[in-house]
Parts: C-alpha cells; structure tokens; sequence
C-alpha cells in the first residue's frame, strides 16, 4: 500500500483492542470483525494491532502474530495495519518487527523502551537498530508518562534522518517540543492523546492514534477535515462536543473503559488479561454518561 508522504498512515488510526475469548483466550475472528466495523463504520485509514491499548505486554509473539494477520485479511485491503512492536529489550523488538514485515504489515509502532530509562543515546542505539532491521515505515511513540523517558527534541530530529523513521507517534503533552521537531525535520506527527489532536493539528500534526476513536473515530474524522478545510470553528465545536470522551476513556486504563464499550455495543471484545481488571458496572455507568455528553450512545 502507497504511503502519502505527508500523512503516511491517513488521519485517522485507532489502537485497537485485542479480542479474547471468556477462557481468556485470543479470539482472532473477533479482532478480524472489530477491525472491520472500525474501518468500515468508524472510517478508521488505519490500525494499530498489538500496542499497549491491545494489551501486548500480555499476548505472546505468537498471538500478535496471529492478531496482525488476521486483522491485514480483514482489511487490509482498504485501511493500514501498524503493528505495536516496541518492548524494553532490542533484541526482542527486532524479532518483532522481523515477524511484523513478513506477515506484510504497513507500519511499526516502536514505543520508547520502557521502565529501564535508558539515556538519549540509547534510544538512539535502540530506534536506530530497529530501523536498519526492517524496511517497514516506523512511527516512533513517545510517552514518558507510561515509559518513564522522553524522546527528546533533538533525539527525534536525529532519528528523522533515517529514512525508515518517518513519523511519531506523541503522546508527550508538550507541544511546544511538539513545535520544534516539526519545525526542524519532516517527521509526520499524529497526536498521541485524543485530546491534543486539535491543538496538535494547529502546529502541524496531521492525525491521531485514538483510543476512544473506537467510539468517536466518524466524528473525530470530520474535526480533522473541518480544519484541514480551515473551518476551524467547526473543528473547536466537535472538539469541544468530543472532550467528554476524549478524557472520560481515560478514568481508568483506556483498554478497560474502550473493552465495555465494546462488549456493550455487542461488538467483539471480551475479558481484559490480569494484571487488568473488567470494568465495573460504576465505571461503565460513567462512560455511558460521558459519551451521552459527547453525543454517543453505548
């Protein structure tokens, strides 16, 4: 599949849950009919299987594997599937990004590795080995918040060179670095928090990885264009009509809140695997008030 130089992934990506069985076990047929109804109802350009959101520190290589291909049949032939394949180990990241490339993902997502905390220059070392190892797109994600360093500005714009890396993913919360690495390189970047997706759109970010984009993907869609067209009074209205959720899928573990989202629109979903729990009937009684307010119903 062509990437658009200056939005390789589309707008619009949502990072999809993983679908498990009631044994707790991968049900790859329902990751295959969620990702359907999030391309061909939500109006997702792409998805990302396999990241936090689809709970990859719990699924085995195999699983992911079995996830990704699934979901590249499904739809593959109409939407970009990234693959989440960035751990806290080089070596490991390799051998799935290695995987990821054979079964034909369009992209990688390769998260900042986490809870080790290396310094800049091992970043660079780690960004940089995966990037040779594969010929797949990257898109970088950064998000100190979860994995306790930041990619930093000057980092990002040294890893721009590589001609593999050619997006981030920004889940930082600064836009003013935001800024700057868009001012100094060509990366493409997509707003890594649902909502900083218009105040990113306004420094030159081109998109979101959403999280409740499960539910608002169609209406966060139209918020994109509406700026892109420079109605930008319609943008700040849909931003402002989506914030409910945006933020309200995030009162606990987003994967918790999008998974009973889900399950309650009878759409394939299942348990969460432990150390997560399932949403209690308290938390889905808030969401559901939160996207009412955002003009969803669950």
């Amino acid at each position: 599949m062509k990437h658009d130089a200056q939005r390789p992934f589309g707008r619009l990506l949502t990072a999809m849950v993983t679908p498990f069985r009631g044994d707790g076990s991968l049900d790859a047929d329902g990751a295959a009919k969620l990702a359907t109804w999030l391309v061909d109802v939500q109006g997702n350009d792409a998805l990302v299987v396999n990241g936090t959101t689809g709970e990859s520190p719990t699924t085995t290589d195999a699983e992911k594997e079995t996830v990704l291909r699934a979901v590249l049949e499904a739809v593959g032939d109409r939407a970009q599937v990234v693959a989440g394949v960035g751990t806290f180990s080089t070596a490991h990241t390799i051998e799935l990004a290695r995987t990821a490339e054979k079964a034909g993902a369009h992209g990688l997502l390769v998260v900042t590795p986490y809870y080790s905390k290396p310094p800049q220059a091992g970043l660079i070392q780690h960004f940089t080995a995966v990037a040779d190892a594969t010929s797949v797109p990257i898109l970088l994600y950064d998000i100190p918040h979860r994995a306790g360093v930041p990619i930093t500005t000057e980092t990002l714009v040294r890893l721009a060179e590589h001609e593999n890396v050619i997006g981030v993913k920004d889940a930082k919360g600064d836009i003013t670095a935001s800024s700057w690495v868009l001012q100094r390189s060509d990366l493409a970047f997509y707003s890594g928090e649902d909502a900083l997706t218009l105040p990113l759109l306004s420094v030159g970010a081109v998109g979101v990885v959403g999280t409740s984009t499960h539910l608002t993907g169609a209406s966060t869609k139209q918020m994109i264009h509406a700026f892109e067209r420079g109605d930008v009074a319609a943008a700040l209205r849909l931003h402002r009509q989506l914030m409910p959720l945006y933020t309200g899928i995030f009162r606990t573990q987003g994967a918790i809140l999008v998974k009973a989202a889900m399950n309650a629109l009878g759409q394939p979903a299942g348990p969460m695997r432990s150390p997560l729990v399932d949403a209690t009937p308290a938390e889905l009684e808030q969401l559901r008030a939160d996207a009412s307010a955002a003009g969803v119903t669950i």
